[in-house]
């Protein structure tokens, strides 16, 4: 689909999560140490929205389960999770945040 604009730069506040969409997709974007990330919304073990969960670091934990992953690999850390969620790339161009899906 290629990059798309999700966000101004300032919409994301460090050490904090925020729920974007790009058409049917949920995405999870992050701010931490300065670096933005982005992840799947979805927990990958159940229907929870990782925007409500525990941002600490690199690491969500997830509102329902506390399933915990690690926001830049997309890779569970701690169960029930055993799936991975999926990661996009993010870059800025100027003010504007753009995730490529």
């Amino acid at each position: 689909m290629g990059w798309h604009r999700v966000a101004n730069a300032g919409d994301v506040a460090e050490g904090a999560v925020i729920e974007v969409e790009v058409g049917n997709q949920q995405v999870a974007l992050y701010r931490v140490a300065g670096e933005l990330f982005a992840t799947d919304n979805i927990c990958t073990h159940a229907f929870a929205c990782l925007h409500e969960g525990y941002l600490e670091g690199h690491t969500i934990e997830c509102p329902l389960h506390q399933g915990i992953f690690d926001i830049r690999s997309g890779e569970p850390l701690e169960g029930p999770v055993d799936e991975p969620l999926r990661t996009f790339p993010v870059k800025t161009e100027g003010d504007d945040v753009l995730i490529e899906i």
